[in-house]
């Protein structure tokens, strides 16, 4: 019987969690104007045949603040991880040193940091939707209890339990917006 029914929510908060890790990712991903390894973690290079994370094919270092360098292990991919790089929409101009690669990291204009501000907003409103779907998830497993006898109360109780649990992440989701959007605009 569904008077037993014990909602999950440690696997909802488990999976919120995943959501907000993934947002702080491609957050990592947005230039401020400062250089950063991170920066180039999305980027993906197409190596022996396969879609490889550049750090795996070469190493990433900040020499200086405006500057970040890809020494590449194998001459032959110094080719596909340049253009992988200027493929990536980071707005970077790679420039060859033979197995080096060096991203001068320009200073951002009032335009890209606008530009960047909306991308930071898309990239959050993924993370509502992420975070909206596994509330749904919930609401759905527990109309399923009901079905199966779930009392009218405990049905009211797993509800606002999920909901309670939702309004939480979408408000770190919002903080951590508004937080990355105020460095993008700091010059």
């Amino acid at each position: 019987m569904a008077d037993d029914f014990i909602l999950d929510t440690d696997d909802l908060t488990r999976r919120m969690d995943g959501a907000m890790a993934n947002l702080r990712t491609e957050f990592a991903s947005l230039r401020t104007g400062r250089a950063s390894a991170s920066m180039l973690e999305p980027v993906m290079v197409d190596a022996y045949g396969s879609l490889t994370p550049i750090n795996q094919v070469g190493t990433v270092n900040v020499p200086e603040p405006r500057m970040v360098t890809v020494n590449v292990w194998d001459k032959g991919l110094v080719g596909k991880v340049e253009k992988a790089i200027r493929e990536s929409g980071l707005g970077i101009n790679p420039q060859l040193n033979g197995t080096i690669i060096m991203l001068p990291i320009p200073e951002l204009n009032e335009e890209r940091r606008r530009e960047l501000g909306k991308v930071a907003g898309q990239y959050a409103e993924h993370a509502r939707v992420s975070v909206r779907n596994i509330r749904r998830d919930g609401m759905d497993q527990i109309k399923k209890a009901k079905a199966d006898g779930l009392s009218e109360d405990d049905q009211k109780f797993w509800e606002n339990e999920v909901q309670e649990l939702t309004d939480g992440y979408i408000k770190k989701i919002d903080a951590a917006l508004e937080t990355k959007q105020e460095e993008i605009m700091q010059v």
